[in-house]
């Protein structure tokens, strides 16, 4: 820590010692500075606000709002495009004196620097323009930026208000003239598809339709089949009840005891399988259980076997001609699907070139559909709007903010680069007098000394001034605090003239 403040005192002892160098420096620099403030032009901006109104009733109930957002950059980016600058720079002071495209497209290039279109919300942006031309006065350039933002501002009305009916129009010929062509394009596609169809009725639709086809019948087909299968093994069961049913039941009289218990459990065995229920059901082997018992019952009682016809018996048999036809109408369902499953695939296996006909037709008569479809939709659509636009335009572009002449340039502040200038000089005094304090082989204190040239420091021998070079030296320094006030005097001059003239323009 001892060392850096030795180092800062010897800095601050050698810059002292050359304080007229420093002082002398400091003046060139804020000079030079100064002078090339001076030279900068003053930029003059001028500015207006434009809003744009979206919010159309109508044509959103219509269906043929756009998109607000979309409309208001398509607005912003073409506002500052080189044909609406050419109409800046051709109708202002900037285009005077220019006879040659070169120059004109010179000047329009820098004008596009100074001019920007900038969004500040959704709905609303803002237009500024700063212009500072060397070869015109302040009051010029102030006048001239409102003129440029005012020209931007009537172009905007000019071509986004007012030429909006024409665009429209515009527009619907040229959709008039793509639908005539696709319109006869879509007929001779139409006329290929029904040659076609009428040659290969099979193929209609393409082979994806045909494909589909041949799914649809395997489905049905496999549906069929196995409804068949249930129909067969239903005939089945209920024939198998038929066999283990008696045709008459005992008596032919009012039954009664082992006869009546017999007769009911043989109509209630026939009712289980009536219902579908196998021999190994619980209830099918407990009835037939009862009704083996109470057949040996009535044998042992010695009753009359012979009887009446069973009602049960009846009703199976008829049941059976009922699942018999099912299973008849079925087989013939099948036989015909099968027919029609084989044709199908008879077809796609022998016409593979004409599938693939049906395929690039069917595929190009509905590219050309959907895009005539999706072209009169957007006819119909910019019809509409050119309707409702002639009574309300569907974006409205309000100005709320006029341009106006700017009092005060914009840029270069300067108050502040004065204020710069003055600091860069005095930075660079010190640094200057500072180096070359470096260059010289001088020690400011013998412990410098001593640590460059690693010897001892016997002693110093301190300087002894006299009252005349005393008074010489208050003298001198009387004379270097005067030449530091007149450089600050002189940076306080130059910026009460800034604010003078600021002031004399407002």
């Amino acid at each position: 820590m001892n060392e850096f403040f030795d180092e800062l005192r010897a800095g601050l002892w050698s810059v002292w010692h050359r304080r007229w160098t420093a002082l002398a420096v400091a003046w060139g620099v804020c000079l030079l500075g100064w002078v090339a403030v001076s030279l900068i032009p003053n930029t003059y901006e001028s500015k207006a606000r434009v809003y744009v109104d979206v919010e159309d009733v109508l044509s959103k109930q219509l269906g043929i709002a756009g998109d607000g957002r979309q409309e208001i950059m398509r607005v912003r980016q073409t506002l500052s495009s080189a044909k609406n600058l050419e109409k800046v720079v051709t109708a202002t002071r900037l285009g005077e004196g220019i006879t040659e495209r070169g120059a004109l497209d010179a000047a329009i290039g820098e004008l596009d620097k100074k001019v920007k279109v900038t969004s500040e919300q959704d709905n609303l942006f803002e237009i500024t323009a700063a212009i500072g031309h060397r070869d015109l006065s302040d009051a010029e350039n102030a006048v001239l930026a409102r003129d440029v933002v005012q020209k931007l501002l009537d172009i905007l009305r000019e071509e986004y208000v007012i030429g909006s009916r024409t665009g429209i129009n515009t527009a619907i010929g040229d959709l008039d003239r793509q639908l005539a062509e696709r319109k006869a394009e879509l007929e001779q596609a139409e006329q290929r598809r029904l040659a076609f169809e009428a040659q290969y009725p099979d193929l209609a639709g393409g082979s994806d339709s045909l494909s589909s086809k041949v799914q649809q019948a395997r489905a049905e087909l496999r549906d069929v089949e196995a409804n068949l299968a249930a129909a067969q093994s239903a005939l089945a069961s209920i024939s198998g009840q038929i066999s283990s049913t008696p045709r008459t039941v005992v008596g032919g009289r009012e039954a009664t005891g082992p006869r009546a218990a017999l007769l009911q459990a043989q109509t209630q065995l026939a009712e289980l399988r009536g219902r579908g229920l196998t021999d190994n059901h619980p209830d099918v082997i407990a009835t037939a259980k009862q009704v083996a018992i109470l057949t040996r019952q009535t044998a042992a009682a010695g009753e009359d076997a012979g009887g009446t016809p069973n009602p049960a018996y009846a009703s199976l048999v008829a049941i059976k001609s009922e699942r018999q036809a099912s299973v008849e109408a079925l087989q013939a369902r099948r036989a015909a699907l099968q027919s029609n499953f084989a044709a199908l695939m008879a077809s796609q296996a022998s016409e593979p070139a004409a599938a693939a006909e049906a395929n690039r037709i069917s595929r190009d008569y509905d590219v050309l559909r959907k895009n005539y479809e999706k072209l009169l939709e957007d006819r119909e659509a910019l019809r509409t709007r050119g309707k409702v636009e002639d009574k309300a335009s569907q974006f409205r572009f309000d100005v709320i903010q006029q341009p106006s002449v700017p009092q005060a340039p914009a840029k270069p502040n300067r108050p502040l680069l004065l204020l710069g200038v003055l600091v860069a000089g005095i930075g660079a005094g010190i640094a200057a007098a500072y180096a070359l304090g470096q260059l010289k082989s001088s020690f400011a204190t013998p412990q410098k000394l001593e640590r460059t040239f690693d010897l001892p420091v016997i002693g110093a021998i301190s300087l002894t001034v006299s009252a005349a070079a005393q008074a010489v030296e208050r003298q001198r320094l009387k004379q270097f605090g005067a030449a530091c006030g007149a450089l600050v005097g002189m940076f306080v001059i130059l910026l009460a003239i800034e604010i003078v003239s600021v002031g004399m323009m407002a």
